[in-house]
């Protein structure tokens, strides 16, 4: 049985989490639990499965007697305790920037990483896979789109045999809008996502097509490819997650039913496969699979994303920073969705800072953020 650590866990990928380890409570077994507000939804998860720890790294402590489990509240506790206690895998769904620091806890105390928090390769991706390096950890993918490459990839013998890896995206909602129309965007039009059901901020990414990016980002450094390496697609179905392609002209895809459940189950039983918890895909039902390849015009952010991880060194991070602000000031409705690639672009345009130490990144991460909501 694994003893797994979920941080995260009140989020979409939180709750998929849940309803996988439910289906094999023989495989897996929470020991620690975290949410940063959402309390009772957290507590509550210790009335369907046993919880050893929960903890929560916000404010809000409302309601925590009665609920089973040991309690804690705040960052430095939960720390604290991915040092202290016994687990095999942690499974990262921290949202943004704020999900690096427990990936570096993770993997100094030689943990696996099952990781969601895409922010931990694009900020420090570097330093992150030093790190497992240095102490024999594996950094296994959850999104969909990577879970599907490290599959394909089992079939190479040699990384020289890799031609191209190639990232499908949904395209989002606005794929097919023309592009004089963005400027007419709603908050609400840009929660419409039309195949995946995932946190706000990870749908307005979705939205602009930085999401995307962030996975350029991060399929460089979970598979050591070069940037022009990777490609992106646009397939509306979701179907195929991604493909690797051979350098004899081979395309390895990996297919499935869209849904988050089967790529979190993977990364919890790898290298073992176990019964599904999501649907299997019924492929009589697929009438077409069509792919095209993205309007760098109406979504810059995907271009900017190639540019940023090429330039390397704290670029990354601004990046990530700049977009994370602006998309939280567009979920407040202060500006527009037209806006977002544009207050990233305007903060790029900075010296660079090569190999860049984590204090370092945090610092600017923070300082990004700031600039920007003081500004608007």
């Amino acid at each position: 049985m694994k003893k797994i650590a979920l941080l995260g866990a009140t989020g979409s990928i939180g709750q998929s989490t849940i309803e996988v380890i439910k289906r094999h409570p023989e495989e897996f077994k929470v020991v620690l639990a975290s949410a940063h507000s959402r309390t009772e939804e957290l507590l509550n998860y210790g009335n369907e499965i046993p919880i050893d720890h929960f903890v929560i790294t916000g404010e809000n402590g409302v309601g925590i007697s009665g609920h089973p489990g040991n309690i804690h509240k705040g960052e430095d506790a939960l720390l604290s305790l991915l040092e202290e206690i016994d687990y095999d895998i942690m499974l990262n769904a921290v949202v943004g920037s704020a999900g690096l620091k427990y990936t570096v806890a993770g993997l100094k105390t030689g943990h696996n990483i099952a990781l969601a928090n895409k922010e931990s390769l694009v900020m420090a991706g570097d330093i992150i896979t030093e790190l497992a390096k240095e102490n024999h950890c594996k950094i296994i993918p959850v999104d969909s789109e990577h879970c599907a490459i490290m599959q394909c990839l089992e079939s190479a013998k040699d990384k020289s045999h890799v031609r191209r890896i190639i990232l499908t995206a949904s395209g989002g909602p606005f794929s097919n809008l023309r592009l004089e129309a963005f400027k007419n965007i709603t908050l609400q039009d840009a929660l419409q996502h039309p195949t995946w059901a995932m946190g706000n901020k990870i749908t307005i990414d979705s939205a602009t097509m930085a999401n995307k990016g962030l996975e350029v980002i991060e399929a460089h450094h979970l598979f050591n490819v070069y940037y022009d390496e990777i490609d992106v697609l646009i397939h509306p179905q979701s179907v195929i997650h991604s493909m690797v392609e051979y350098i004899d002209g081979s395309i390895i895809s990996q297919l499935s039913f869209p849904d988050m459940k089967l790529p979190i189950q993977y990364a919890l039983s790898y290298p073992d496969r176990f019964d599904a918890t999501a649907q299997y895909t019924d492929l009589a039902k697929i009438h077409e699979l069509t792919f095209y390849k993205p309007n760098f015009e109406k979504f810059p952010l995907l271009g900017m994303a190639f540019e940023v991880g090429k330039n390397g060194g704290i670029i990354p991070t601004i990046f990530n920073a700049a977009n994370e602000a602006a998309v939280t000031l567009f979920l407040q409705e202060k500006i527009h969705f037209i806006d977002i690639p544009d207050i990233v672009e305007k903060e790029l345009s900075v010296p660079n800072i090569y190999n860049p130490d984590l204090e370092t990144i945090i610092e600017k991460d923070k300082e990004i953020k700031e600039k920007i909501y003081t500004n608007y």
